[in-house]
């Protein structure tokens, strides 16, 4: 008797535990957006946060924590509990710009992190002011060589991803500019659009109305192929810098020991979210191209872009200072 109320209680205790696993999620879920709300990040997440909860079966709430550039939502996500309730929003800054240049950043990204999907990638471009010399790739190239430290450039803060891809320019084409860093890409612009800063390197969505209105003038943009708003804007790849020729990623991710099941399953709802052609095209509106793989091709992809970034901030000497 005793044997069979130990075996009755084994049983239900694995199918208890099956119970709890299937039963994910039975509450609302945070998306944490590691950066203030309006910018690139936060849309992508607006965009995929209600559809990915209907899909889920809960809400999908974005909460915004804004704050050394990226470091302090990134953070915050890296310490929560890995129940599958408290995921955030990665970028190329928080994940291997950021923590390349800054030996401060409160959580390491190779051991802190469960990736689970990288959800969309966007396009990064130069712009000039009209006024400035360059009204094209070759003229912007040979103007800054001829004038070497002469010229300066904005971008969203120090150790934003377009901050170390300019750096990564000039050290693959010998040039010298001065960096100019703002508070987010919302300032950075105004000043650029201003002429109180000649250049800028930013993301493409933020940028590209601007541009429309040729209140700027796009010269050079990191995209698999150019981009049809723009179509006589040249690729880095095309002018011969393909190593230049990266992409600022958008992914969800969790705690470390986020477990499989939990993983796979918001894996797959964001997979089947981004099939839906209304949200691909409010996300491809914005310039950005849907990627949506498996959560260990986002590992690799996180993995690779640190170790090609702090391999910018050696070579170029680079400080937060």
């Amino acid at each position: 008797m005793v044997r069979k109320s130990i075996l009755a209680l084994g049983i239900l205790s694995l199918f208890g535990s099956a119970f709890a696993q299937s039963a994910y999620p039975n509450k609302p879920i945070k998306l944490l957006v590691p950066f203030a709300a309006g910018g690139t990040t936060d849309l992508i997440a607006r965009v995929i946060a209600d559809p990915l909860g209907r899909e889920l079966g809960q809400p999908v709430i974005v909460e915004n924590r804004g704050g050394g550039g990226g470091s302090i939502g990134a953070a915050e996500t890296a310490r929560a509990t890995p129940d599958g309730y408290h995921l955030g929003i990665a970028t190329v800054s928080t994940t291997a710009t950021n923590p390349a240049i800054n030996p401060k950043i409160p959580y390491n990204v190779a051991t802190d992190f469960t990736p689970v999907i990288n959800i969309a990638a966007t396009p990064n471009v130069i712009a000039a002011n009209p006024q400035f010399a360059g009204k094209n790739y070759k003229q912007f190239l040979e103007e800054i060589k001829k004038n070497p430290a002469k010229y300066s450039y904005a971008s969203p803060g120090t150790g934003s991803i377009t901050h170390l891809m300019m750096e990564m320019f000039k050290l693959s084409t010998g040039t010298d500019m001065m960096h100019v860093p703002y508070r987010g890409s919302g300032p950075a612009l105004n000043d650029a659009v201003a002429g109180q800063v000649p250049l800028i390197f930013d993301n493409l969505p933020s940028a590209l109305p601007f541009i429309k209105e040729k209140r700027l003038v796009a010269l050079v943009v990191a995209a698999p192929e150019r981009v049809p708003a723009m179509p006589d804007v040249p690729t880095f790849k095309e002018i011969g810098l393909e190593p230049v020729n990266r992409m600022a990623y958008y992914g969800i991710v969790g705690p470390k020991n986020l477990p499989k099941d939990i993983v796979d399953k918001v894996n797959a709802a964001t997979r089947k979210v981004l099939q839906d052609p209304a949200i691909r095209k409010r996300i491809e509106e914005t310039g950005s191209i849907i990627q949506a793989g498996t959560p260990e091709k986002f590992a690799q992809q996180m993995k690779e872009e640190l170790t090609v970034y702090k391999d910018v901030v050696v070579k170029q000497k680079l400080t937060m200072d």
